[in-house]
């Protein structure tokens, strides 16, 4: 199953050579694509000298912020304004450890409305440190603007005239949905007494999520990163409840690689004084140096060596410090992230990504895959380091159906599912009305 060997060049195609996007769909394209809340924001490749204007400013102020005594966590707390977010209390969760979640509340947003049949229902699901808020403005209980604006609107790739459009933050998240920031029964925050969870018992929650709703089944599931990871349980879970599953440069399981890159960020984060074990809620203290290192380390995973070295090269920053130019761009990383998402559940759902495994408990993967009824639509981005194509065409040949992998085109790596919008856009807009 772990076998690295080269895709097939038969079974790929290169979403680059889609058909052109409508007029509407061209005009929602933007030269410098949105700051994804689960990557980061996008720069695009220039001069090794070009100088970073204000990125100076913005990283000083990012070391600021990890190293201030005082500082709390980031993330919406119990109290903060709602903004667009809606919120369906699900009940007491049944986690795949035998164990059960009391009180369990997902926090959500929709696009459009169900039509007569309730067959147009479409769930996306986001990736490590995103949310709800797959598109709209920053604004009150709203920090970041949508970390996929541009994919849906009217005209746009999916358009809510004819799609029921559902977002949730995931299970163990920091935006709403129960996680170990949340108040737990006697009304102190989780902290340590969150328990562990995977990303089956995240599927769990989003399909008592589509309970609430009144969705029997999805028209499809769409994800990215851990998204995909969901994306792809949610069939073999719920196998009756999902038409087509579109998996964007996700993996059928956690590697020895990825969890080997995840085991810096989590050393650095609960080895922060800070962290207090888990518990440092509401202490007015926070980890977030810890936070900010493994964001450091995370997001050189989510960029290609070619992004980096033609963006910034050797570039020293023009100041007194020598700094490079990389160090200034990890370090804006580190204190974004620091100033709107909590530690811990940053560690909560690195470890659930760590199980990620769709064997588990299945048998192999030629055989866990045969048990799926939906339509599986698979995409890989060209320079990914983190989540390889070879990942993806180890998933479509244990397919029974072989589905073709497309490739996105990107200089980006792994963040190119988010940034590349025309290229994802179209194959999601394709695969909806091949599946209607």
């Amino acid at each position: 199953m772990n076998q690295d060997h080269p895709p097939d060049p038969a079974r790929e195609r290169t979403v680059g050579a889609r058909p052109r996007p409508t007029d509407a769909q061209a005009a929602v394209r933007r030269q410098d694509a949105p700051d994804p809340p689960d990557h980061g924001p996008v720069h695009q490749a220039g001069p090794r000298t070009a100088p970073l204007g204000t990125a100076d400013a913005e990283a000083a102020d990012a070391r600021r912020a990890i190293h201030s005594p005082g500082q709390v966590a980031g993330g919406w707390r119990v109290g903060d304004p709602a903004g667009r977010r809606l919120f369906a209390a699900v009940g007491d969760l049944p986690l795949e450890s035998g164990a059960s979640l009391p009180g369990t509340t997902i926090a959500y947003q929709t696009w459009g409305r169900p039509n007569a049949a309730r067959d147009n229902a479409v769930l996306i699901c986001h990736a490590l440190t995103g949310d709800a808020q797959v598109v709209g403005p920053t604004g009150p209980g709203h920090s970041t603007p949508g970390w996929w604006d541009g994919l849906i609107g009217e005209g746009r790739y999916v358009d809510p005239r004819d799609w029921y459009v559902v977002a949730a933050n995931v299970l163990g998240g920091c935006q709403g949905t129960t996680g170990p920031s949340s108040p737990a029964p006697d009304g102190r925050p989780w902290g340590s007494r969150f328990p562990a969870i995977t990303i089956r018992d995240q599927v769990t929650a989003e399909a008592a999520l589509a309970d609430v709703l009144g969705i029997d089944r999805w028209a499809a599931v769409i994800g990215g990163s851990m998204g995909g990871m969901r994306a792809l349980e949610w069939p073999l879970l719920f196998p009756d409840r999902v038409r087509t599953a579109i998996v964007l440069a996700s993996t059928g399981y956690a590697t020895a690689d990825q969890i080997a890159w995840c085991a810096p960020q989590l050393a650095a984060i609960e080895s922060d004084p800070d962290w207090q074990g888990g518990d440092y809620y509401d202490t007015g203290r926070a980890p977030l140096q810890g936070l900010g290192i493994a964001r450091r380390i995370a997001h050189i995973t989510y960029r290609s060596a070619e992004e980096l070295g033609t963006r910034f090269g050797r570039t020293v920053q023009p100041d007194a410090t020598g700094r490079f130019a990389v160090e200034s761009y990890l370090d804006h990383h580190a204190g974004k992230l620091a100033g709107r998402f909590d530690p811990g559940s940053y560690v909560t759902l690195t470890r659930a990504m760590n199980t990620h495994d769709l064997t588990r408990s299945r048998g192999p993967l030629p055989r866990t895959l045969q048990a799926l009824k939906a339509t599986l639509v698979l995409a890989a981005v060209t320079t990914d380091r983190l989540y390889p194509p070879h990942l993806t065409q180890e998933l479509a040949e244990a397919h029974p159906a072989k589905p073709e992998v497309h490739l996105i085109n990107s200089a980006y790596g792994h963040d190119g599912f988010l940034i590349e919008l025309d290229q994802v856009g179209t194959l999601i807009a394709q695969s909806l009305q091949a599946g209607n």
